[in-house]
């Protein structure tokens, strides 16, 4: 058999896989979502939360620390999970009822792996358990209001179920050139 070499300037690149990011369970999600572009992802409780592609965990928060008195955009998401995909873009889950324990920043994750189980922290609490879904791009930890997301999700989340690559690369990089890399803080 005889070799195949790639020359110095070809390179070789997979396309990203997508994956829709609710295994296990039956799901029902909307096309909006109250006040910015995030998707509401209804599941049972306990439903398994895994990563939409292959990327780097970003970010890990385990302490439910919202608090109705108070309302901070920090707290909402409860316990979350955010990875920076292969792709660039950063994808946000939230109000999970559990994290998986290897699961920590700068982890390395595969497409489908098991990032955490749907629950209702947060500002979900004593709502319909559900994954609170966001895509956005990366950025310093304390901008919240770019994590919880920024473009809707929704299009590609229908893709994704009907085991479609649906990159939201461009919808991401669109809506950063509109908004600015650390778009002011919402009222």
């Amino acid at each position: 058999m005889g070799s195949f070499l790639l020359s110095q300037n070809t390179l070789a690149l997979a396309a990203p896989i997508y994956i829709f990011p609710v295994t296990g369970c039956a799901v029902n999600y909307a096309r909006a979502h109250h006040d910015y572009a995030a998707t509401d992802i209804l599941a049972k409780a306990g439903c398994k939360f895994v990563a939409p592609i292959n990327g780097v965990i970003d970010e890990v928060n385990r302490t439910d620390r919202w608090s109705g008195k108070t309302n901070l955009g920090t707290d909402r998401g409860g316990l979350y999970v955010s990875i920076i995909g292969e792709d660039g873009v950063r994808y946000y889950g939230s109000h999970l009822r559990s994290i998986h324990p290897s699961i920590e920043p700068g982890v390395e994750v595969a497409a489908g792996r098991l990032l955490g189980r749907i629950g209702a922290t947060g500002s979900a609490r004593g709502t319909a358990p559900h994954l609170h879904f966001g895509i956005s791009w990366p950025t310093p930890a304390d901008t919240w209001w770019v994590r919880r997301g920024e473009v809707m999700p929704w299009k590609y989340l229908d893709a994704w179920k009907k085991g479609k690559d649906f990159s939201p690369v461009k919808g991401v990089n669109a809506r950063k050139l509109k908004v600015g890399e650390i778009p002011p803080v919402p009222k």
